[in-house]
Parts: C-alpha cells; sequence; structure tokens
C-alpha cells in the first residue's frame, strides 16, 4: 500500500518562473513609467508561450527581462532556479528588425555566435546545416542587403538556434513581412520547434498567429501589465484557421483583449510609451 507521500504526483518545476515581477522607470520627458506590476508566470521546458497583448502593456520589456537585456524594479525571473542576470548564450533572442551584421556574409552572421565555442571549420558546418534547414543553402555567400526581409529572418532564426540555446526568445519576428512570407516562416518555425523541442517565448500583436503557433496563449493587461488570461492550445498541428475550435479559442482571446484595448486607447493622451 501505498503512503501519502509517495502517492502525491510531483509536479516538475519550471524551466523559467517570473515572480511578482515589475518594472518601472522614468521617460525621456522625466515621466514616471509603469510598465510591468507583480507579473508571475511559469513557463516549462519545450512549451510554446505566445504572449498577446495591448501596445505598451510591457511585452517587450517582459522579454528583455528575459534575455538578460534589463531587469525586475523587484521580483525575480530565473531560469532552473538560478536568476537571470545578464545575457546568456543559453538564451537566444531573435528581434523584428534581423539585427544582422552588414559587412558578413549570410554564413558569418550564423556562424558568429559559435566562433568562441566551435573550430571554424565545426562552427561553418553548423551554420551550414541551419541554413538549409531554413532554406537559403545557396545564399551563404551572399550579403544581407542582397536578401529580401524574409530572407533575412530566416538568417536570424538560423543564427539564434544555431548557438544551441535551450529559450528561444522572439519579439514579433514576423510583425513587418507580407502575409505570405509570415506563413512561410510560421510553418518553418514550427517544424524546427516539433524537431530540437526548445523553449520558446513569442510575443506578437496578432491573436490568429498565437493560436496557431503556441502551446499557451498569455494574454497582458494594459500597462501596467499583469497576466489576464494564461490558455492552454489543445489543438493538434498543423492547425487549420477555419477550425471551430480554433475560432472559438481566437474568440475567447479576443474577447479577454478587448477591456484592455479599451483602457490602452484611454491613455493615448498620456506618454504613449509602448513596449
Amino acid at each position: 500500500m501505498k503512503t501519502s507521500e509517495q502517492a502525491v504526483t510531483r509536479t516538475p518545476a519550471p524551466a523559467i518562473r517570473i515572480d511578482k515581477v515589475s518594472r518601472h522607470f522614468h521617460d525621456a520627458q522625466g515621466e514616471f513609467v509603469e510598465a510591468l506590476r507583480s507579473t508571475s508566470l511559469d513557463i516549462a521546458e519545450g512549451d510554446f508561450v505566445a504572449i498577446v497583448g495591448p501596445s505598451g502593456c510591457g511585452k517587450s520589456t517582459l522579454l528583455n527581462m528575459l534575455g538578460g537585456f534589463d531587469h525586475p524594479s523587484s521580483g525575480r525571473i530565473t531560469l532552473d532556479g538560478q536568476l537571470i542576470s545578464g545575457p546568456d548564450i543559453d538564451r537566444g533572442m531573435v528581434f523584428q528588425d534581423y539585427a544582422l551584421f552588414p559587412w558578413l556574409s549570410v554564413l558569418d552572421n550564423v556562424m558568429f555566435g559559435l566562433r568562441h565555442t566551435q573550430s571554424r571549420e565545426d562552427a561553418r558546418a553548423i551554420a551550414r546545416q541551419w541554413l538549409d534547414l531554413v532554406g537559403l543553402a545557396d545564399f551563404e555567400r551572399k550579403s544581407p542587403r542582397q536578401l529580401s526581409g524574409g530572407m533575412k529572418q530566416r538568417v536570424a532564426i538560423a543564427r539564434t538556434f544555431a548557438t544551441n540555446p535551450r529559450v528561444i526568445l522572439m519579439d514579433e519576428p514576423f510583425g513587418a513581412l507580407d502575409a505570405l512570407t509570415r506563413r512561410f516562416l510560421q510553418q518553418q518555425l514550427l517544424k524546427i520547434w516539433r524537431e530540437h523541442r526548445k523553449t520558446v517565448v513569442f510575443i506578437t500583436h496578432s491573436v490568429q498567429e498565437a493560436v496557431y503557433l503556441a502551446t499557451r496563449v498569455v494574454i497582458l493587461t494594459a500597462r501596467p501589465g499583469q497576466v489576464k488570461l494564461d490558455e492552454r492550445v489543445d489543438l493538434e498541428h498543423p492547425r487549420q484557421i477555419n477550425d471551430p475550435k480554433f475560432r472559438d479559442l481566437e474568440t475567447r482571446i479576443f474577447d479577454a483583449l478587448d477591456e484592455e484595448l479599451a483602457k490602452t486607447f484611454k491613455l493615448e493622451a498620456s506618454d504613449g510609451y509602448a513596449d
């Protein structure tokens, strides 16, 4: 017979723990800005979490703190129980504006993060593997200025995944792309995620994109941002946007956002600080 202690099912500790995190500062005009207030969220290993919220609610602020580029005013953010205190190779970041080095070739951009951990020969092999995976094997000698926006973002994704980070942080990576390119990159990202099962935190303004990609969708309130809704997406991939279950979930998320969007519009006359 099992004892009560033996019968207890223990839930594994989350990979990422955001514990009562607040962030405030003074903007360029000296005005006090409270971006986040007592925000808590646990993210498990291998989760794909999409964060959605009104402009200025602190989504990108939170992502920057996860990346170690910014720090909470109060509260803690930990990875495996260790405080995140600065950038680390275990956390890769993909930006909306690509952040490629224009003086380097496509191949050298992808190799950049490997230069201190791999021999040049191994770094080149790894970079070529990822360029092949994102469909850019024939463009390794090109410079970023010779690429389209979608191709640049594929290089950025390859560069981030090439270093084999545990956590991928993505700040509206497809927001500036046309609809067809965006859909193609969404499908590529899902393919990579299913094969490698990295933990992904993905910022987006698109509810449809969040439901299409993520295992969980987290809604933040209007500034100061707090978690309003944490919705698990129990839909198999590939997902169809016309599936009634997809539409029902999309509607629930929009309903949760409506009140927050109304609050944001009321703040337009204030400092106008965005994410």
